[in-house]
């Protein structure tokens, strides 16, 4: 995993969520294109200047918008490139100054854009730190739950720096595909959910991904303190008891 240590902020990667662990077949197309995105990283001697510097992926919350900037940088370490993912939700307790100095990373990841709609000072600040990274010619990746247009984003320059690159949606993941991505989470941690379980915990949970996976982790520790299998009447003994 990497740490910035220059950063008083949460910027540990985690283990797992990478592209490979993002299961869903709605949204290979998406991971195709950071892919490919990403695959330029290193472009930056002046005939490449005409690459696309960022790209915006949106999607409502629960969809892993987070996971797949994790696992931009994942994949940017792959190609030898440095890179930092941070979010708004922290960012936005601190000074814009924490901005300083970013674009000398190959890849910075912004999470939750939609956070700063109401204060023109990070926006400012966001826009300035994208025309550094142009300068640059480094690599920016900044998600939000709308589309550019429907951010409520209030400085005009940052809303023309946001529509400037390529743009990516992520659809919802359909049950099929929360089943599937659970039981391959768990199996990466070496634990077996059958597809009866994981279709317990889909309709019995709150649907979305951060909570399944949650429950996941706290299933998995049990698991390991009791000696047990994971099947329904453990669920219910851990989750709902």
């Amino acid at each position: 995993m990497k740490k910035v240590s220059q950063l008083t902020l949460s910027v540990q990667l985690p283990d797992d969520e990478t592209f490979a662990s993002f299961q869903s077949e709605s949204n290979q197309l998406v991971v195709q294109q950071l892919q490919h995105y990403l695959e330029h990283i290193s472009e930056s001697a002046p005939e490449h200047n005409k690459k696309v510097h960022s790209l915006y992926l949106f999607g409502l919350m629960g969809v892993g918008k987070s996971h797949l900037l994790h696992a931009s940088c994942v994949y940017a370490d792959t190609l030898g490139a440095t890179s930092l993912c941070l979010s708004f939700s922290e960012l936005t307790q601190l000074s814009v100054d924490v901005l300083e100095g970013l674009e000398n990373i190959d890849l910075v990841c912004l999470d939750d854009i939609q956070l700063i709609a109401g204060n023109i000072e990070w926006q400012q600040a966001v826009f300035d730190l994208y025309n550094r990274m142009i300068e640059q010619n480094k690599c920016l990746i900044i998600t939000g739950d709308q589309s550019v247009a429907e951010l409520k984003i209030t400085l005009p320059d940052l809303v023309s720096r946001l529509s400037w690159g390529l743009t990516e949606q992520l659809k919802p993941l359909t049950d099929k595909e929360k089943s599937f991505a659970l039981q391959y989470r768990a199996q990466q941690r070496g634990l077996f959910i059958s597809d009866d379980v994981a279709s317990f915990l889909i309709n019995r949970l709150s649907r979305d991904m951060t909570s399944l996976l949650a429950a996941l982790e706290q299933l998995d520790q049990a698991s390991i303190r009791e000696q047990r299998r994971i099947t329904i009447p453990f669920v219910k003994d851990i989750l709902f008891n």
